[in-house]
């Protein structure tokens, strides 16, 4: 090719692929691409000392929007099967998570007049995290789980779980043996569902006529203007905005009668969704606010998606800058966490041992092993103390205040935290 004609135009990988897929909810033909991340390897799995000398897979990590419904989405490179039936993310070992989780069984109990004659369905239950409060309320419950690894932590919690992959079979089975559930809850899976029309079958299937599902989902419109991007990677199929969800609920008949914003994840909403013939639960003003937002927001046109990937490039070549200088002056720098979301930031920003030393994680699953792409080891956290880094850099960038508040001890040898997003900031 002839780069020096003045006719030549440079076009990217993402643009030179013929390969055309359909959206994963409408099928419509997915043309237009949200961001491009460069090749990644399955974020939140993770290398082992004796595979260290081995190749490692890499899939193209591109998110695209639809035209016709606006679900933001990955394609399918690997099967969930593959992905999710041993799982290296158990949610126990976030404190704020738990709260969080405690906190809302205490509200929903309470909303829904929840009692010992109740029935409660949480589909992707991991170790019992949730469930495990319905239980000491002697709720009964049920978790579907597809991980057996993280299912057996939450069986000998006392939380019973079907070890399956969940869709409309599985909730059929489900309504078989347990009957119907007048609550259903399903927090942070939509993302991970490769067949989402099969999964939201499944909840239609297993919820009472009378029942309410409660989803959790990173909110779209916060990926976009707070510049979430690593939350993209190949485990996490699709990025939901709640005008999408109406969409992918009302083809099953169901309604999202309320929407409430909570702080997890970098900012999610809860969804209530009930069956279009429960007459007694009017749809509340917040779901039109929210949905308003999100179109003023720009959420249903492609200017607002090329702004985001051009913010992106952005990112990433300030956190380079900012570690390639500091390691300039002879700094000290490690990370903290081992998130799905911190293998694709630092794989996209081509971040390795030479400006991270490591990372820790309480996970004793995750101990002793190396980032995916990376190759940076993961140690227990208390090897920060022995280390006194300059520097921590916080990965799980949404869990700050709580990182922040473990590691304040720092501040004894004078070290600070940087904090990668929205924008690259160092904390003192």
């Amino acid at each position: 090719m002839n780069t020096n004609s003045a006719h030549t135009t440079l076009r990217s990988s993402a643009e030179v692929s013929t390969e055309s897929r359909g959206c994963r909810f409408c099928n419509t033909p997915l043309e237009d691409v949200v961001v491009d991340l460069g090749m990644s390897p399955l974020c939140q799995s993770q290398i082992e000392k004796e595979a260290l000398n081995r190749a490692e897979v890499f899939y193209p990590l591109r998110a695209f929007v639809c035209r016709s419904c606006w679900l933001v989405q990955v394609h399918e490179h690997v099967s969930g099967e593959d992905i999710f039936s041993h799982y290296a993310y158990f949610s126990s070992f976030s404190d704020s998570w738990l709260e969080h989780c405690r906190s809302y069984c205490e509200y929903i109990i309470q909303r829904l007049s929840l009692d010992r004659s109740s029935f409660v369905v949480e589909v992707a239950a991991n170790d019992g995290y949730l469930l495990q409060n319905f239980v000491a309320s002697r709720i009964p419950c049920l978790g579907v789980e597809p991980a057996t690894n993280v299912a057996q932590k939450a069986m000998k919690k006392g939380v019973p779980v079907i070890n399956e992959f969940f869709g409309e079979e599985t909730a059929k089975n489900v309504v078989t043996l347990h009957g119907k559930a007048d609550l259903v809850i399903a927090n942070n899976v939509l993302a991970h569902v490769p067949d989402l029309n099969d999964f939201v079958l499944g909840l239609s299937i297993v919820l009472a006529e009378g029942g309410t599902l409660t989803v959790e989902f990173p909110h779209l419109l916060n990926l976009i203007e707070l510049n979430q991007f690593d939350t993209i990677y190949q485990e996490h199929y699709c990025y939901f905005s709640l005008l999408t969800l109406q969409k992918v609920f009302g083809a099953v008949g169901m309604r999202i009668y309320d929407v409430e914003t909570i702080p997890t994840h970098g900012g999610s909403l809860r969804i209530f969704v009930c069956h279009n013939g429960n007459e007694q639960l009017e749809t509340r003003k917040a779901v039109e606010q929210i949905r308003s937002r999100e179109i003023d927001g720009g959420l249903t046109e492609l200017a607002t998606y090329e702004a985001f990937a051009d913010r992106v490039r952005q990112l990433k070549w300030r956190l380079v800058e900012v570690l390639a200088g500091l390691k300039r002056d002879g700094k000290r720098i490690c990370a903290y966490g081992a998130p799905g979301k911190g293998n694709t930031l630092l794989n996209y920003g081509g971040i390795r041992e030479d400006l991270v030393a490591f990372t820790v994680d309480r996970n004793p699953f995750k101990q002793g092993s190396f980032l995916v792409g990376s190759r940076i080891p993961v140690y227990e956290p208390e090897v920060i103390k022995e280390y006194q880094p300059d520097y921590v850099l916080i990965l799980p960038w949404n869990l700050k205040e709580e990182i922040m508040g473990q590691l304040s001890y720092i501040r004894e040898w004078g070290g600070k935290f940087i904090v990668p997003v929205p924008q690259v900031e160092i904390v003192e």
